[in-house]
Order: C-alpha cells, then sequence, then structure tokens
C-alpha cells in the first residue's frame, strides 16, 4: 500500500516536518492519531482553512484519526501569527455561536461516526479554566523567552508591538498540543506553514513534560504563483457557507482563476488523480477544460453535486448567450426600496456590486457596466419598472460578474 505522506508529497501539501523520516515511518502504520486547530474568528470557514481540512480527508480516508480543534479558547487572545495588527477582541457568547456553526461545516469533509471516527474538541474546555498562577509555576520555565522572539510568528508583530496578551498564545496553543496528546495520544500536530513555530513549542513541551515523542508537520498555504493568498473576491474571503458565498459564486471563482494557478488548485483542492491532473494542464491540453473541471470537483466537495451541476449549467447558459439566470447571484428590491424608479448607480449599489458611487462612475465611464448585456452609456440612466422582463434585469459588472436583480412582486 502506498505510504499517504508520499501522497502527500506528490500533491504538494507537506512545507516542514520536524522529523520527516520518524513522521513517514509512523503515517504508514495506522491508526496515528493528529490535530490540526482552527479558531474561530468568524462564523464560516472560508477557502483559506479547505487546505488544512483536505490533509485530514486525505489522512483519514488511509486510516489515521484526525482531531479538528476548535479555537474556543485561543481565540480570546488571538493568533498574532501573519498580522501586522492586534486581532479584535471578540465577545465570548460570539466565539462560542461561531463555534457552533463551524462545527456543523466539519460535518461535511470528515466522518465523526463510531469509536475510531474524528473527534472535535474545544480548547475553551480547558483554556477557559485554567489556573494562571499554577501554569505559569508547571509550565513557563520551560519557554526560553529568547527562543520565542525568534519566531517567525513573533517577528512581524515585534516592529510595531507585539502585546503580551498576544505573546501568551504560543504558550496557549503548546498546552493544546499536551493536553490532546494527554486525552487522545494525538502525537502530530499540523497546520499552515506560519503555525510552525507555534506547533514545534507543542512538540516540545510533551516531550519536556511526557517525556514522548511528538512531531510538528505544516502544509503549504494556499497562494497564487505569484506569491498572494488566494480566496479573495470583491466581497470579500470566499467562503465555505453558501449564505455568504453562492455556489454560483465559488464555482465562478475558480472557472476564472489564472492559468498558472490550476495546475496546484486541483492538487491540492480536490482528490483527481495525479495522472489526470497532470493530463488536464499538460502543455498541449484546452486550460479552460482544466479550470471547468477544478471549478465543478470543487464546488462539488464544499457544496454538492447538485450545486455543482446548476453551477455550470448556469455559466454555460450565460457565457452562451442564454440568459436563464436562475443560478446565478441575486437581490430582490421591494416596492417600496424601487419606488417609481432607481438611477443606475443606486441599483448597482443596492445589488452590491459597488461598493460606492464613485467606483460605479468610474466603471460606467469606463464601459464596465452592462444592463441586460447593454453596455450602460452613462451615470444618468434611470430604470423604471418597464426594464423588468418576466420579473428581473440583469446587471453585469466586466466581462465575468453577473447579477439577477428581481422586483418584488408586492
Amino acid at each position: 500500500m502506498e505510504n499517504i505522506y508520499d501522497v502527500l508529497i506528490e500533491r504538494g501539501f507537506i512545507e516542514q516536518t520536524s522529523n520527516e523520516q520518524e513522521v513517514r515511518e509512523l503515517l504508514a502504520h495506522p491508526p496515528v492519531t493528529f490535530y490540526i486547530g482552527f479558531d474561530p474568528t468568524a462564523d464560516s470557514l472560508h477557502v483559506g482553512h479547505f487546505i488544512p481540512i483536505l490533509l485530514m480527508m486525505h489522512l483519514q480516508k488511509a486510516g489515521h484519526r484526525p482531531i479538528a480543534l476548535m479555537g474556543g479558547g485561543t481565540t480570546m487572545v488571538g493568533d498574532p501569527s501573519g498580522r501586522s495588527d492586534l486581532r479584535q477582541i471578540m465577545s465570548v457568547e460570539q466565539i462560542d455561536a461561531n463555534c457552533a456553526l463551524i462545527k456543523k461545516q466539519f460535518t461535511r469533509f470528515l466522518n465523526f461516526d463510531g469509536a475510531d471516527g474524528a473527534i472535535m474538541e474545544n480548547n475553551a474546555d480547558w483554556l477557559r479554566y485554567l489556573n494562571y498562577i499554577e501554569f505559569l509555576r508547571d509550565y513557563g520555565h520551560m519557554f526560553s523567552v529568547n527562543r520565542m522572539l525568534t519566531a517567525e510568528c513573533f517577528k512581524r508583530r515585534m516592529e510595531v508591538g507585539l502585546t503580551f496578551l498576544e505573546f501568551n498564545y504560543m504558550l496557549m496553543q503548546a498546552y493544546d498540543f499536551l493536553e490532546l496528546y494527554r486525552r487522545h495520544k494525538a502525537v502530530i500536530q499540523m497546520g499552515g506553514n506560519d503555525q510552525w513555530s507555534n506547533i514545534l513549542a507543542g512538540a516540545d513541551l510533551i516531550r519536556r513534560v511526557e517525556g514522548a515523542s511528538a512531531y510538528a508537520l505544516t502544509v503549504k498555504l494556499l497562494l497564487t504563483s505569484t506569491g498572494q493568498k488566494m480566496g479573495k473576491t470583491e466581497k470579500g474571503a470566499l467562503w465555505l457557507d453558501r449564505e455568504k458565498t453562492t455556489p454560483y459564486e465559488f464555482y465562478q471563482y475558480w472557472r476564472n482563476i489564472d492559468d498558472a494557478d490550476v495546475y496546484n488548485s486541483l492538487s491540492l483542492l480536490t482528490f483527481l488523480p495525479m495522472t489526470e491532473v497532470r493530463e488536464l494542464t499538460a502543455a498541449d491540453a484546452d486550460i479552460n477544460v482544466a479550470k471547468t473541471k477544478l471549478a465543478y470537483e470543487l464546488t462539488q466537495l464544499v457544496h454538492s453535486t447538485e450545486d455543482a451541476q446548476n453551477a455550470q449549467a448556469a455559466a454555460r447558459a450565460l457565457f452562451g448567450g442564454n440568459q436563464d439566470t436562475y443560478n446565478m447571484p441575486a437581490t430582490l428590491i421591494t416596492r417600496r426600496e424601487f419606488g417609481l424608479g432607481m438611477d443606475i448607480l443606486s441599483l448597482l449599489l443596492a445589488a452590491r456590486l459597488i461598493s460606492s458611487k464613485s467606483e460605479g462612475r468610474r466603471l460606467i465611464s469606463e464601459g464596465g457596466i452592462y444592463l441586460s448585456n447593454e453596455r450602460v452609456p452613462d451615470i444618468g440612466l434611470f430604470i423604471d419598472e418597464t426594464a423588468f422582463k418576466d420579473g428581473y434585469i440583469l446587471l453585469r459588472k466586466g466581462k465575468k460578474v453577473y447579477h439577477r436583480v428581481e422586483l418584488a412582486k408586492e
């Protein structure tokens, strides 16, 4: 049987391991219990979380046991990794509400059934009840401040000012690893490459306290070929929640990524065999076929087969000139809001296609706004009820962003 470690290497997941030979040997003999932490800083996971989620899925399919750790305790402090400013302090109520929603999302990706199923934990269960004096006395002497200050996760914050609150984050994450080792014999912590120093701190704490071996493994961040984070849209993050990013919007994002990012995305974000990935992205292959496959596979994974089929059908209809707009993003405008009509800038704002009227003026002056596939000639265009055919009108921004605007019947 092929070692799952080699599969992950081939697909491009693994960035660093604390001891590659030992980790590879460990993963060759399932089951191994490992964990990845997710701080609930929002009410949904986004596509940046999807690489670690897929890592967990690959490992569970290979017979290993994942722990999805909700950061209900660590989120109260805030991770300084990759930040140039202090994270906003969140209320306990908001953190707990976010945890509950994210837990539901995880049930789509991992199997939690049975005695050997995946485990869901929340570090609020132990971190919120720690006695700070006892914690410092028992574990504080095991952390070198000099060593901590050299950690990559603190360097950026040191330039603008690292608070003592954030300085505690590494200790808390290290304690998580120790706690999960004691509860479930978790011997590997995995995470994004920006978590390397934090994960090493936890492995070292287990060695010091329990005299046991524990390991660190980090995966690549989801970046474009130019080094920028993927998953950023005009509306913000590309969310896994269909209410925040519709399946159609999700599909369209992947259908329209840069050619240079297709191979990496197919390798990391789908379960397609690597032979097929290489065939789809070969020099003589049609890159648009590969993009369509990527968009479909990812939408199917995150949402459902029906959603992927609907999004694909809607995209083909639109770009083929058909006005079947049922599955695209839509905005409902009430009769009270619409009144006797709306100017084009107000309509664009209502549909959230622009963030300000100045942006709308610029786009219209550049010829970038279309109403029912006709270019909007100037900002003075006024839309009344006669423009709505079958109860809706179609707006387009640029070549790719379509939006259906419906007028309420009553």
